[in-house]
């Protein structure tokens, strides 16, 4: 699609796959980082108006706990109003409470949000991997019998604060476990953005090695040294067609302390364009929707290419 003028120009790379499908996570990973709710209203307007861009792909909320993700309490408010939505609508559930209020509801893609490291899951799970593994099991099962596409979405793939590196095989172990449960599709996170394109070129030649085949996985990588872009052409090389992104780097607010610094969608599609790579969003529509938002939220876009096109207007 045209970003509304004759640029990038289209460059095609060898060894890259011809479409690429965007998992779009701004309203759900995005405004779960806002530390003031944002209007049930505008989060309706923001998942219609990215639809209407061309996303197929938008992780709607998360029906976690109000007290845990006090941005997302809105949720049974919200998923009905999406109804009319022409595209995929995934939304996060953390255990068996939660998917009931999902699948009451009529959703029918589900997520799970694991961790590759032991801290993690206990600050963030308040369980170790293998109980939070557990916790899954009976989520996954019930999504699946009911018809359901479940993601799982796995954290700390590359480094974690606390513990630092990690290793491939400690991500592939719990990988292969989630699939293992009946996860359709993974999405590797680097969730404090410290891969290198090297480093992600091990961890996928290792899942594949154990018997994880690349069109089962999605990436999910933040930008918080730069380096989201790289590392999303490393997977691309490696055959990658699933990537997670933010519209307007949501999730990623410089001025916000719990800056996770999501990769921008704008950012991804100007890449993919100029690579040749169908995604079939409208990048003038999108950025519009992101200066929209931005709008909404009281501040400008992090994201470099909703800045580059929006200011040259």
């Amino acid at each position: 699609m045209s970003s509304g003028s004759d640029l990038p120009m289209t460059v095609p790379a060898p060894g890259l796959p011809p479409r690429v499908r965007i998992h779009e996570v701004g309203a759900r990973d995005g405004l779960q980082n806002e530390k003031t709710a944002v209007p049930t209203e505008v989060k309706a307007e923001f998942v219609h108006r990215l639809a209407a861009a061309g996303l197929t792909t938008i992780e709607a909320t998360s029906f976690v706990h109000p007290k845990w993700v006090p941005q997302l309490a809105d949720a049974e408010q919200l998923f009905p109003l999406l109804a009319d939505v022409e595209a995929a609508l995934p939304v996060l559930v953390p255990n068996e409470r939660g998917l009931d209020r999902a699948l009451a509801l009529g959703a029918t893609r589900i997520a799970v949000f694991g961790s590759a490291t032991e801290t993690f899951a206990s600050r963030n799970l308040n369980r170790t991997v293998a109980e939070s593994l557990a916790m899954f099991e009976p989520v996954v099962a019930r999504a699946k019998e009911g018809g359901a596409h479940v993601r799982g979405y796995l954290s700390m793939c590359f480094g974690d604060p606390w513990e630092g590196p990690v290793p491939v095989h400690q991500v592939v172990s719990v990988a292969k476990a989630l699939l293992d449960l009946g996860c359709d599709e993974l999405s590797l996170g680097d969730t404090i953005g410290v891969a290198t394109p090297g480093h992600v070129r091990e961890l996928l030649g290792g899942l594949n090695e154990a018997g994880v085949t690349t069109d089962r996985i999605g990436v999910h990588f933040h930008d918080t040294y730069g380096q989201a872009l790289s590392n999303t052409l490393a997977a691309l090389q490696h055959g990658v067609t699933t990537v997670d992104a933010s519209a307007g780097g949501l999730g990623g607010c410089p001025y916000a302390k719990s800056a996770t610094g999501n990769l921008a969608t704008e950012d991804l599609v100007w890449m993919l364009d100029g690579l040749g790579i169908e995604t079939g969003v409208d990048l003038t529509a999108l950025t519009a929707t992101s200066v929209w938002m931005a709008e909404q939220l009281g501040r400008p876009s992090p994201s470099r290419t909703v800045r580059a096109l929006s200011h040259k207007e």
